[in-house]
């Protein structure tokens, strides 16, 4: 059996708080300040030690395989703020055992919102692969594994011939999610699926002490493997990356569990771990994975209500891709750059309201009191930022 590693690095940045932001006046709209804190305690716990400890599994199994997604945004604060982190992640891509993978550049919404942007955007993210890690992308994977049948004919298009998106009950009606599948509508790009059980036991139950399963040792996870369909091709494990060492505490015993799985599985089990493309390239799709309205990996419904569940959610969305044609009608790169990063999906998520009666998933992860605050933190800002785009227009 293969099993297939996908971590998603993803380092959101923080808007300036409203109380030292004036319409008119002010016109940063990023804290720079408390970006550059958060990245370097995320660096300190996670990043370093985690691809540290990647780099460790890769000199002792030549044939452990792995991929990593990382957005423009996240690589431009890396070169920024922690350069060094830069360079170990670097170090794992030129031993030729880690996939780089595609997404948009700024990890935004647009692939619902305009095909253009959409495509501007991957384009923009392979050349910033391919300048940091010396790689070309050939597997997508869409902010927050946003997927439909549209998606991945556009990926296709752009010339990709794997997809990664999650494996949604209603939509595999009782197949497995441990093959590979075609896209609907598509003339070869394959579809691989995560496995979310077995993803969100390391993501989200491994510290959880009310969990039946706790503590998740490795005999136990290996156990679970065991208990696949013997056909089982492949398991796909996507997460994010921050949960080792930020999410979950390196006193929690995630960076053992990482290494004594790895080699468990090898030494013991015989299990081969590949990264995405190989995945690809061994499996033939059996059956087709159709989406006609969109998924995602986020929440319980796996749909885009993490990001479109309430009117401020609409407006803010709505409003700024609205302003597209009039921004890039400036010619001013400093607002399109400014424009391009209001379009991180981050913004969005943290006005959803549905986590105060669902969980604690978003507000964990929010800088935010409450989601009002996100939405009057970020419409101030797109109100003063629209002013800037009219200005700018008018001096042209």
């Amino acid at each position: 059996m293969n099993i297939c590693f996908y971590f998603q690095v993803h380092q959101p940045f923080r808007l300036l708080d409203y109380n030292f932001f004036q319409i008119g006046k002010n016109h940063f709209y990023e804290n720079d300040a408390l970006n550059r804190q958060i990245l370097q305690k995320i660096a300190s716990n996670c990043y370093l030690k985690t691809n540290a400890l990647l780099l460790e599994l890769i000199k002792k199994y030549p044939s452990f395989n792995f991929s990593f997604s990382l957005s423009g945004m996240v690589l431009e604060q890396f070169a920024l703020y922690q350069p060094e982190v830069l360079h170990s992640f670097q170090q794992l891509a030129k031993t030729g055992q880690v996939e780089f993978l595609g997404e948009t550049y700024y990890h935004s919404l647009a692939s619902i919102y305009s095909k253009d942007e959409f495509e501007f955007q991957v384009k923009l993210h392979e050349k910033a692969i391919e300048k940091y890690f010396s790689q070309k992308p050939t597997t997508f994977r869409n902010t927050e594994l946003i997927f439909d049948n549209v998606i991945a004919k556009i990926a296709e298009e752009l010339g990709y011939n794997t997809i990664l998106t999650e494996s949604v009950d209603r939509i595999l009606k009782n197949r497995s999610p441990h093959q590979a599948y075609a896209a609907s509508n598509t003339s070869h790009i394959k579809v691989l699926l995560r496995d979310y059980h077995l993803s969100d036991d390391i993501s989200f139950r491994f510290s959880d002490k009310s969990w039946q399963d706790y503590p998740i040792t490795v005999k136990k996870y290996v156990a679970k493997l065991k208990k696949l369909n013997p056909e089982a091709e492949t398991v796909n494990l996507f997460m994010d990356y921050e949960n080792f060492g930020e999410h979950q505490p390196e006193s929690s015993g995630i960076f053992a569990f990482l290494k004594n799985l790895v080699s468990e599985c090898i030494d013991n089990q015989g299990y081969t771990f590949k990264s995405p493309q190989q995945i690809s390239e061994m499996l033939k799709p059996k059956d087709e994975y159709s989406v006609e309205d969109y998924i995602s990996w986020a929440d319980t419904e796996r749909d885009l209500s993490a990001w479109l569940s309430n009117s401020m959610q609409y407006e803010a969305l709505h409003k700024i891709y609205a302003l597209r044609t009039d921004v890039l009608k400036t010619e001013n790169e400093d607002l399109i750059k400014v424009w391009s990063r209001l379009q991180t999906s981050d913004h969005y998520y943290y006005m959803c309201t549905k986590y105060w009666a669902d969980g604690d998933v978003h507000k964990y992860f929010s800088p935010y009191n409450s989601p009002y605050d996100a939405y009057i933190f970020f419409m101030n800002i797109l109100s003063d930022f629209e002013l800037l785009v009219k200005k700018a227009l008018k001096g042209k």
